[in-house]
């Protein structure tokens, strides 16, 4: 492959994915978003993969235990079983959790009152 050639498979190549970057941000956009709350019950690092025993989310999903993904893969480097999550679902999709926090106070609401 000379020069030109592969110039051409890089610029190819970024333009796919800056394409599919704001697919996936447009999808998320004009979506009803709800709080997910849940226990972490298993990590599966290599297949990047959260089993999660969610709470009831009124208009989402009823309270169960399910594997999602995670939007971001620095979240493996700190979750572990036994931690309770927060994290920002979305209407219809329900395979990833967005923005996954740990919650440090298991007792505090999930959306405090603001002062």
């Amino acid at each position: 492959m000379n020069k030109r050639q592969y110039l051409r498979v890089v610029v190819l190549a970024s333009a796919v994915f800056c394409m599919l970057v704001s697919v996936a941000q447009a999808q998320q956009n004009g979506k009803k978003s709800y709080t997910f709350r849940g226990k972490v019950e298993k990590v599966d690092a290599a297949n990047k993969t959260l089993t999660i025993n969610g709470e009831k989310v009124e208009g989402w999903m009823d309270a169960m235990s399910m594997t999602y993904a995670a939007d971001k893969d620095d979240v493996f480097k700190k979750i572990k079983i036994g931690d309770t999550i927060t994290a920002k679902v979305y209407e219809g999709d329900y395979k990833v959790l967005h923005d996954i926090q740990i919650v440090t106070d298991t007792k505090a609401p999930v959306n405090p009152p603001k002062k």
